[in-house]
């Protein structure tokens, strides 16, 4: 079935003698209603009346009344005014007014006379004041004239002067658009100005002005176009290519119509394509209504009436033209319920979604899916082993779209069946998640599942099996299975919160009993999973076999869980007394990272650095562990120095136990291990700077000292106290040095520390003065400033030291202006 955008139906004909016919011909048409109204070209008025839904029975049809005017001339337009009952007619340069129904005249308006042309307006004036407006153009005189008509009376309200003569003109609003002959106007009736739109060429006969509505014109412009132009004088559509010597045109929204003597054309407003065409002979003229168009000849009146939308848009989805339905489903979206636009313009969207989809136009076939709302399950039957058959689903397209299988499709090319794969992805990941998806929920992940596991695609297989997801265990596990997926199982059971089963899956392909090529740093995961599982006994069942696997990192499950999902530290430590390498990294953890001051992790982390050292300096370097141990035993003030002692003091661990000791006081002991044990003269200083960080200049002399005394008690190490005193001359008092050196050392061996020193002394000694000498100056700036000031004694005021009043003339004043007895305490320092 072609498709029409309106029905045609004959409905009268007019009866007349041969000798007649030529005379009483039909010039023009008005309707209102049911009620149709012929002017004639013998004067004469006829008043019709068309039963509903005429369906061109001509036996229907009613004459009702006949008016003869005068004798000549013809009837050259017609117009109701339903406010009022007028009929007003434009007949013999005049504008008469009669009753619509009785065609009798009426009395209160006399004709206006010498008219060319006239139009009625119908605007919100006829609502509010029980008036309208009519536009008249005088046959003398180059001008418009704006007529307010009520029920008894019109009077003119304003004149328009133009250039030329009208020869056609339209209302809209406030607005007028007049064709003169060789251009176009808009007038604007409240102001009264002017504008030139653009020439033409045309007769007389071929100037066509119309309004659509909305403060819009159709104008019959040159080379053959018809002109959309606003009453703002700008152009919002293309121009419409229509065809040559157009008699008039009309519009019927969505459509345009253009007739000419044999045939009548239907455009559509929205594309500017021809629609329909209807065939007639020798047409005149035409008249728009609401719901369809007049058609009159000399004799006859042809009705089109406007195919319900509803109509329309389901033929042109028959004949798969869905671009032009949701076009024209736009444009009459105001005449439809909203609902059943809604839904009409979901269903085509969807359609024209799958024509772009056949055509392997994936980007726009996706985009009108989504703007569609189409269920993924209408795509997911294109792929059969892609759907879960979970449940039975009936297609709401299934009569409109004649759904082809993929494979079949693309049976001998496998390249083009996973591009359609590709894009059967990207649209399922944009509408997981979303309203669109939220009934078959399951079929988009499952459908997802075996799409990424048929293309590889690890990354997007391992996103969507470990996020929360509606995979169902029992149709995706042996899938996964059958494609050597085995993290990826993990995963799935991971996220449906299966967490035994998820890491025994993983512990399988760790031990080797599985073998998934596309994963790696299972271990790893199992870790990094542990450390954050709040369910304990799952953590307890497999951190045996990670502590077996590596204590290093297997630690991690304990020292990096959240702060709110902590396990009993005793119960840990007892679980790694089998593991010193993780018993070690976990007492770090609890004291470096919780700051534990619990004495026992002290003393145990002491313990295990100890072990490790002996351990590390048996095998291999042990510096590392040897710092750590004596960063702690240096910071700590939890352990039990005793305990420590005693484990290391059997050991070659010398610069440790010379730590132990001066931590307990003994300095004197701990320098003579350092130096006379372990033979580290380096070690010694560094142990006095260490000893005495914190600690004022008088505790590093004494420990500096004691270590000289000690270097002199030997005859060895005299050249190590000269460089002694070489490297801290600002520390050591020179009178306290010589009190100690042997009287046999020359002053030529102490020189630069004696030089050094003296140096230091001086320094301190004039940095001294120099800040004496600056308190003094800012002291004296204070005295000048209190000198200037005003101080003013209110009575009652009171002393800020004793709180008693200032009664007596003399009283002092602190450097931030408060007042006081000389007498009292506070004055000296003041």
């Amino acid at each position: 079935m072609a498709f029409k955008a309106f029905t045609h139906t004959h409905i009268y004909e007019k009866q007349s003698t041969s000798k007649e016919k030529d005379k009483s011909s039909i010039q023009c048409v008005e309707r209102y209603d049911q009620n149709v109204y012929l002017g004639t070209k013998d004067a004469t008025v006829l008043h019709l009346i068309l039963p509903s839904g005429t369906d061109g029975d001509q036996s229907k049809i009613r004459e009702c009344r006949v008016r003869k005017l005068g004798s000549s001339h013809p009837v050259a337009h017609l117009r109701v005014v339903p406010l009022f009952n007028h009929l007003l007619i434009l007949w013999d340069r005049s504008v008469a007014a009669f009753n619509m129904f009785s065609l009798e005249p009426v009395p209160a308006l006399k004709k206006i006379q010498h008219v060319n042309l006239f139009e009625v307006c119908n605007s919100l004036l006829a609502a509010q004041a029980e008036c309208v407006e009519m536009v008249t153009s005088s046959s003398r005189r180059k001008a418009i004239r704006i007529h307010v008509v009520g029920v008894d009376r019109w009077d003119v309200v304003k004149e328009v002067p133009l250039l030329q003569d009208p020869v056609a003109l339209a209302v809209d609003g406030g607005c007028v658009c007049v064709g003169t002959s060789d251009r176009y106007l808009l007038c604007d009736l409240r102001t009264g100005g002017s504008d030139e739109l653009f020439p033409h060429n045309h007769s007389r006969q071929r100037v066509i002005v119309t309004s659509m509505g909305r403060g819009e014109f159709l104008l019959n412009g040159p080379e053959s176009l018809g002109v959309f132009v606003m009453k703002t004088g700008i152009c919002q559509r293309p121009p419409l290519q229509w065809p040559q010597e157009v008699l008039a045109a009309g519009v019927c929204f969505p459509y345009i119509l253009t007739l000419q003597p044999q045939v009548l054309s239907v455009y559509s407003a929205v594309d500017q394509q021809c629609k329909q065409t209807v065939s007639l002979s020798e047409a005149k003229g035409l008249l728009c209504t609401s719901d369809g168009v007049l058609v009159f000849t000399e004799r006859d009146i042809f009705s089109l009436r406007l195919v319900p939308p509803e109509e329309q848009i389901q033929t042109l989805v028959m004949h798969e033209r869905f671009e032009e339905a949701l076009l024209l489903l736009d444009a009459v979206q105001d005449q439809l319920p909203l609902d059943s636009f809604k839904e009409l313009q979901k269903a085509i969207t969807c359609l024209a979604g799958f024509v772009h989809f056949y055509q392997k136009d994936f980007s726009e076939a996706r985009d009108l899916f989504i703007t569609g709302e189409l269920d993924p399950r209408e795509i997911l039957r294109l792929y059969p082993d892609l759907l879960c058959h979970s449940e039975e689903f009936q297609s709401q397209l299934d009569h409109l779209n004649k759904g082809r299988h993929i494979q079949v499709l693309c049976r001998d090319n496998r390249n083009t069946f996973h591009h359609y794969l590709a894009f059967l992805g990207d649209f399922l990941r944009a509408v997981r998640g979303t309203e669109q998806a939220l009934k078959c929920s399951k079929e988009v992940d499952y459908a997802l599942l075996r799409l990424y596991v048929e293309l590889g695609d690890t990354q997007n297989l391992q996103q969507l099996v470990a996020f929360p997801n509606l995979c169902s265990l029992d149709y995706c596990v042996p899938v996964l299975e059958q494609h050597r997926r085995y993290f990826a199982i993990g995963s799935l059971y991971q996220s449906h919160g299966n967490y035994i089963d998820a890491i025994k899956t993983w512990v399988k392909i760790e031990d080797g009993l599985h073998e998934d090529p596309f994963c790696s740093d299972v271990y790893g995961h199992i870790v990094q999973t542990l450390s954050q599982l709040q369910d304990t006994d799952v953590v307890w069942k497999f951190a045996d076999w990670t502590l077996q696997r590596n204590q290093e990192i297997a630690v991690q499950i304990f020292n990096k869980r959240p702060p709110d999902v902590q396990f009993e530290t005793q119960d840990v430590l007892a679980l790694m007394e089998k593991y010193p390498l993780a018993m070690l990294y976990h007492l770090e953890f609890l004291i470096y990272d919780l700051n534990s001051e619990d004495e026992r992790h002290h003393n145990r982390l002491a313990l295990a650095y100890v072990t490790q050292s002996l351990r590390d300096e048996e095998e291999s370097d042990s510096r590392e562990t040897r710092g750590k141990l004596q960063q702690l035993l240096w910071e700590s003030r939890f352990y039990d120095f005793s305990t420590v002692y005693e484990r290391v003091e059997s050991t070659t661990l010398r610069l440790e136990k010379a730590i132990l000791l001066g931590r307990t006081g003994g300095h004197s002991q701990a320098l003579q291990v350092l130096v006379h044990q372990e033979g580290d003269l380096k070690a010694a200083e560094a142990y006095c700077c260490r000893a005495a960080r914190g600690k004022d200049a008088v505790f590093r002399q004494t420990l500096l000292l004691t270590l000289l005394q000690i270097y002199l008690s030997s005859e060895d190490l005299g050249s190590a106290a000269v460089d002694l005193l070489n490297n801290h001359p600002r520390v050591l008092a020179a009178e306290k040095v010589i009190q100690l050196l042997p009287e046999a050392w020359s002053v030529q061996l102490v020189s630069q520390f004696l030089v050094g020193s003296l140096r230091a002394t001086c320094h301190q000694r004039r940095m001294a003065q120099l800040q004496k000498a600056m308190a003094q100056v800012e002291l004296t700036r204070h005295k000048m400033e209190t000198l200037k000031t005003k101080f003013r004694l209110d009575k009652g005021q009171k002393c800020k030291v004793c709180q008693k009043d200032l009664a007596e003339p003399e009283f002092a004043c602190n450097l931030t202006g408060e007042l006081m007895h000389t007498s009292c305490r506070g004055f000296p320092s003041t």
